[in-house]
């Protein structure tokens, strides 16, 4: 039925086909560098670009939280995305560290957090529980835009891979 030619060339080309995007071989999985924590940070893509939005710690106490109290002081913040989009918006670390800067205790806030009063619509408020409350000098938010979502080689070798955000840091990481 089929020229000989083609019945011996059709192993090989099938061999080519399972081996290119099938195959875990093409696909890889970086991580960004992590940016330089600060009270006021430019949020950036995993790339190190500037997304246009500024996100910045307005401010913080400690405070027993409202609804366990009897656990004592935990660090109550406020923050604020500037140019942000209300529903789709980026996602940034926040950490309190101490004055080594060494986080006591880190947790991701979301621009869609930010739904604050009519007078300041931009700033939200959330807590971070940490060991040693005496300890935190500051909370501080890292760069880089958490709220990138994109699959990994262990979860779709075929689609996933690419540039990943840092790993969320924690407790006792220098920031």
């Amino acid at each position: 039925m089929f020229p000989a030619r083609v019945l011996a060339v059709a192993p090989l080309a099938l061999v080519v086909l399972a081996l290119s995007g099938c195959s875990s071989w093409s696909c890889t999985d970086t991580t960004a560098e992590r940016g330089r924590a600060d009270a006021r940070v430019q949020v950036v893509d995993t790339g190190g670009r500037p997304l246009g939005v500024t996100a910045e710690v307005v401010d913080w106490r400690l405070e027993p939280h409202p609804q366990v109290p009897s656990e004592g002081d935990r660090v109550h913040f406020r923050f604020r995305f500037d140019g942000a989009s209300t529903y789709s918006g980026p996602a940034v670390d926040a950490c309190a560290v101490d004055k080594e800067r060494v986080a006591l205790g880190c947790r991701t806030v979301r621009s869609s957090q930010a739904f604050g009063p009519a007078d300041d619509p931009h700033t939200g408020d959330d807590w971070l529980a940490v060991e040693d409350p005496g300890r935190v000098a500051a909370v501080l938010l890292i760069p880089n835009n958490q709220a990138y979502d994109r699959r990994t080689c262990d979860v779709d070798t075929k689609d996933g891979g690419g540039t990943h955000p840092p790993k969320s840091p924690g407790n006792g990481d220098r920031l």
